[in-house]
């Protein structure tokens, strides 16, 4: 693995930082695949429970990279496996993402944050989507991940003026689910990591993948989902196993009463 993605393990979870600030951490076809083969090799590492995702220097991303997109003769091809949906990767997943947004998250980036499990944004994080402004239109996801975040109006919003719209405004809107000071980003969420990493973790993951799956069906075809994961995770359970945890839940509850 090359330098362009750097991977920090510490207390059951992975800090992965983009690094390419001085491109604002633009999504060039060789970060995609550095992204993707550190996915994979955290997917496999059993004692590492989930992932927080975000950019070093000013930006979280400033989306896919045009000057390559743009370039004559046509873009770089990915050459590793899934690295050209790295969003599509990301969803994937069978632990959980935490999307730390330092910066802008436009257009590309954008999707790349939306594909995160749970979204946190520092002060300065601004979001836009720009795919009208250059004349394109999304392909890792965008148009179905934000209206069902946000709702349809603020989605044409965003994506019909291109204009960024703040991290207050996100989190009043419902994209993120906290604003902190830029200085605590990281260790706001580092905090969500142990707090996943304190639950049971066959919970967590069949309860990411219930959501995901929900996700892409209506109402109805998703209450008859979750009674089939209800069904399939209950089977895997025995009564010790939920006494114990009861026990846990209790000192837990007692200690933050």
């Amino acid at each position: 693995m090359g330098d362009l993605v750097q991977i920090e393990r510490a207390d059951g979870h992975a800090l992965l930082r983009l690094n390419r600030p001085e491109k604002m951490n633009a999504l060039s076809v060789a970060l995609r695949e550095e992204a993707v083969a550190a996915l994979d090799q955290l997917a496999d590492e059993a004692d590492i429970v989930a992932v927080i995702l975000t950019g070093n220097g000013r930006a979280f991303s400033a989306g896919v990279d045009l000057g390559e997109l743009s370039a004559v003769g046509g873009a770089p091809k990915p050459s590793y496996r899934g690295s050209a949906d790295l969003v599509g990767v990301m969803r994937r997943f069978p632990k959980p993402i935490i999307g730390a947004v330092n910066g802008v998250a436009i257009t590309g980036g954008f999707e790349l944050a939306l594909g995160c499990d749970i979204l946190i944004a520092g002060e300065s994080a601004r979001f836009a989507d720009t795919h009208a402004r250059v004349g394109l239109l999304p392909g890792w996801g965008m148009s179905q991940m934000l209206p069902k975040v946000i709702g349809p109006m603020r989605a044409k919003h965003m994506s019909l003026t291109g204009n960024f719209i703040d991290a207050a405004t996100a989190a009043q809107w419902g994209l993120v689910s906290a604003v902190v000071a830029d200085g605590e980003l990281i260790e706001h969420a580092r905090s969500l990591a142990s707090d996943i990493a304190s639950c049971d973790q066959r919970a967590v993951r069949n309860l990411n993948r219930l959501y995901d799956a929900g996700m892409d069906v209506g109402f109805s075809e998703g209450l008859k989902l979750e009674k089939e994961h209800n069904t399939a995770h209950m089977a895997e359970v025995s009564p010790q196993d939920i006494a114990d945890r009861r026990a846990e839940v209790q000192a837990r509850g007692r200690s933050q009463g």
